[in-house]
């Protein structure tokens, strides 16, 4: 792995010209998120993960929350004004976002989903996401993160 390797989701940020710091780990899809903020000497609470849905009426949605907490379906279901939310299945992830899982970042996907972030992570500085592939996570700002994914802080946890 290259220190120079650059992903799509640090082209977008440099192109929209948002400082960011990259962090790699050794690649390792069965990493828990928790397990990925240790290795990063991170603060979990910092560190958050990038989950796809779909409601009933068919529309996707995206949800980064911190890697300790669920996601709520009942609270995501409410946040994006509809009935009910479940999760997607893992294959459906790399055809729908560009991503595949362990590498899916609210940053650069295929198509722009509307996007939900746990209030939270306003609370921070900083902010890790993960940087579009396994093994890389990206930090910035929580006021960047929501600007350039287009957020909506919601409780959704």
């Amino acid at each position: 792995m290259k220190n120079d390797e650059k992903t799509n989701v640090m082209r977008v940020l440099e192109q929209k010209k948002i400082d960011y710091n990259s962090h790699s780990y050794e690649p390792d899809a069965t990493l828990t998120g928790e397990q990925i903020a240790e290795k990063l000497g991170e603060d979990t609470n910092e560190v958050f993960k990038t989950l796809v849905a779909q409601a009933k009426s068919g529309a996707y949605y995206v949800f980064v929350v911190p890697v300790t907490a669920e996601l709520d379906l009942k609270k995501a279901a409410k946040a994006c004004g509809e009935k009910s939310v479940a999760m997607i299945k893992q294959k459906e992830l790399l055809p729908l976002t560009g991503y595949v899982h362990g590498g899916c970042s609210p940053i650069g996907m295929k198509k722009q989903f509307k996007t939900f972030i746990h209030e939270t992570a306003s609370q921070y500085d900083r902010v890790f996401v993960s940087a579009g592939k396994v093994g890389f996570q990206i930090e910035l700002s929580p006021t960047d993160l929501i600007s350039v994914a287009g957020c909506i802080k919601a409780d959704i946890v």
